[in-house]
């Protein structure tokens, strides 16, 4: 086995084909993966990723905790957006014990949810000029802006919640901690602002006069819609290919029913489409922000008394329930069976970022080895999310 540098490695050597390892240690690889890549040329013939690398039996382990424990074990899953984890497995124990939710509780549910949204699309939107070898905006630029706006926005999740990343802030039947300030408030009106202004006057005008970074990214990672629903693609990568899926549309949850947001969808099919999305889904994060602010009701932020046993919770027997939310990478859902005991009897999750991921092999053959890495940022896995 010969080494290259950076993560690639020579396997063997077929004919005119070489097998090529790329990872499980590439910098560029978004986590800990290994592609196994057949190359004629420059050109990928076919492509085998290797996942489990960070795999911890989550869906087992929650076997054998009782439900309140779970929700904060779910956060480290997708750890971009903690919150997308715990909510959709909260949903999941109210659709099955029909535990009602206070408006308020939902109102900061669906806050927390945005901000989280535009924190996690901030490492999407930074990291992909790093991927593609400083072709956005040159070296560090647009990476050290964006994460300027995602350190704003864990601030104010620290404020909020005591903890910049798993803030552990849902549970069954409301939330944990009521907004904490006007003062906050205000800070989070300024968040807004900035986030709005970084996208409008820093990254889209950039972007527009950037030919490296749109030669790298149009036309490259072409994803017909037809193939996109073929592999259950969500998220910014099937709306990146036309088609306007988006389960706060589809089946509202929390706030998102009395709420007025635009699904944004680019029809490229291509990187540039992807990372488009998610750009522009940031307005959107914005503008239900400033809905919230502007709007949210008074009451109560939980319909349930505080928990002070961890088995406290018990739903009914032998019901199978399904519950899913909008995370920043696509629908995550959560399904359970319970048997009539504190623990779920079983827990299995709909990650988004593994059936992302699952289109790969169809997006890389026949493009060249560099396109690899600017078609793999463009799907933006977790690999907490996919090694579950």
């Amino acid at each position: 086995m010969t080494h290259l540098g950076m993560g690639f490695e020579v396997e063997s050597i077929e004919g005119e084909k070489l097998i090529l390892n790329m990872g499980p240690q590439h910098p560029s690889t978004h986590g800990v993966l290994r592609l196994v890549l057949t190359i004629s040329g420059e050109n990928i013939v076919d492509c085998k990723p290797d996942i489990g690398f960070l795999h911890r039996g989550v869906e087992k382990l929650c076997e054998s905790l009782n439900y309140v424990q779970i929700p904060p074990i779910l956060e480290r899953n997708d750890y971009l957006s903690p919150i997308s984890n715990g909510l959709c497995f909260i949903l999941a124990l109210e659709k099955i014990a029909k535990v009602e939710v206070p408006r308020r509780a939902k109102y900061i549910r669906t806050l927390l949810s945005e901000i989280s949204r535009i924190t996690s699309h901030m490492i999407a939107i930074g990291t992909y000029g790093l991927d593609l070898g400083g072709a956005l905006g040159g070296g560090t630029s647009v990476f050290m802006r964006a994460f300027r706006i995602r350190e704003f926005g864990l601030a104010l999740m620290e404020e909020f919640t005591g903890t910049r990343f798993h803030m552990n802030a849902v549970q069954i039947g409301g939330v944990r901690y009521d907004i904490p300030s006007t003062e906050w408030i205000s800070n989070l009106k300024k968040f807004c602002n900035e986030t709005e202004r970084f996208i409008y006057d820093e990254l889209v005008p950039l972007v527009e006069k950037n030919p490296t970074f749109r030669l790298r990214t149009i036309g490259i990672g072409i994803l017909p819609p037809d193939i996109a629903k073929l592999y259950g693609c969500s998220g910014p990568v099937l709306r990146g290919s036309g088609i306007a899926y988006d389960v706060r549309k589809a089946e509202p949850y929390d706030a998102y029913g009395e709420l007025n947001f635009n699904v944004i969808v680019q029809n490229g099919c291509d990187c540039y489409s992807r990372w488009m999305v998610r750009g522009l889904e940031v307005i959107e994060s914005v503008k239900i922000i400033r809905q919230i602010i502007d709007g949210i009701p008074s009451g109560p932020i939980s319909s349930r008394p505080p928990i002070k046993a961890p088995i406290a919770f018990k739903p009914p027997e032998n019901v199978e329930v399904y519950a899913r939310v909008e995370s920043p990478r696509g629908e995550m859902g959560a399904f359970i069976v319970s048997d009539n005991t504190t623990k779920p009897y079983r827990l299995k999750l709909r990650s988004p970022s593994f059936s992302n991921l699952s289109v790969l092999p169809y997006l890389v053959k026949n493009v060249k080895i560099p396109d690899v890495i600017a078609i793999l940022g463009s799907l933006d896995p977790v690999f907490g999310d996919v090694d579950r």
